[in-house]
């Protein structure tokens, strides 16, 4: 399917085990989205933000002859006054929507502290709550994850070892940071029947995908590399908004928009 084609999504989705898919269950956005909310942040702040992937760990989670796939977690409070990282814990998922690393608490490293209060991630994270697609008065919370999965000549890389999945959040927002000497690694969505309604490859900087987490299933298939190269690396921010009880209820205006500093 053609990305950025939402006239053809509403025709073709299948529907849900109940219910019918609408476009609002999921959004491909051009890169314009994000280029305009990173509009007004000084170049330099940008350009350390994107190479701050270059200083991710291996995520120990994922048992590899070679490391492939590169992490780090955070998560923060939404409020009025932006972007506010709580106390760093692990990142933990039930075993129902992840069979294969569910229900083990993992401790990926935490974000450095020039990305936790980067102007760009709030930007960022800012332009993505605004195209939720779906009702999110109640969300206050949101996990930041940077990752890198790289892949060699004879070795792939696998952006979601889980496979098929749903990540346990309300809302998921994916960006794509960069894209270098790889083959393949096609985003896909499928509805609540498994059965695929959506898959483009994410190809230039801050091109996004926001989905509806309760409605829909995705993974991505493998990164591998292009000919000619010796080396494949797709870096991907991926933001899960959801609500924390435990945290202080979502102010009317979360993330406001408007200049800040770090």
């Amino acid at each position: 399917m053609p990305p950025y084609a939402p006239d053809a999504l509403t025709r073709t989705q299948p529907r849900e085990s109940q219910g019918e898919l609408t476009p609002q269950a999921f959004v491909h956005h051009r890169p314009d989205l994000i280029r305009a909310a990173l509009d007004g942040i000084p170049s330099d702040t940008v350009s350390h933000f994107v190479s701050s992937w270059n200083a991710l760990p291996a995520d120990a989670y994922v048992k590899a002859e070679r490391p492939y796939r590169f992490r780090r977690y955070g998560k923060f409070h939404l409020s009025q006054d932006g972007l506010q990282q709580v106390s760093h814990g692990p990142f933990l998922q039930a075993k129902t929507v992840n069979k294969l690393s569910g229900g083990v608490p993992r401790h990926f490293a935490p974000l450095d502290d020039a990305v936790a209060t980067s102007l760009a991630l709030r930007a960022i994270v800012g332009a993505l709550h605004d195209q939720l697609p779906g009702p999110h008065q109640d969300i206050n919370a949101c996990g930041i994850h940077q990752i890198r999965v790289t892949a060699v000549p004879g070795a792939e890389g696998d952006p979601a070892p889980e496979g098929m999945h749903q990540d346990g959040h309300r809302y998921v927002g994916q960006v794509l940071i960069r894209r270098a000497g790889v083959h393949g690694a096609q985003s896909r969505i499928y509805d609540l029947d498994r059965r695929l309604v959506y898959q483009s490859q994410l190809t230039a900087p801050w091109e996004s995908i926001i989905l509806d987490d309760r409605r829909v299933l995705h993974d991505a298939s493998p990164v591998g590399v292009a000919p000619g190269t010796d080396l494949a690396v797709r870096d991907m921010l991926l933001v899960d908004f959801f609500a924390d009880p435990a945290l202080p209820a979502p102010s009317p205006r979360p993330l406001p928009k408007g200049p800040s500093h770090d």
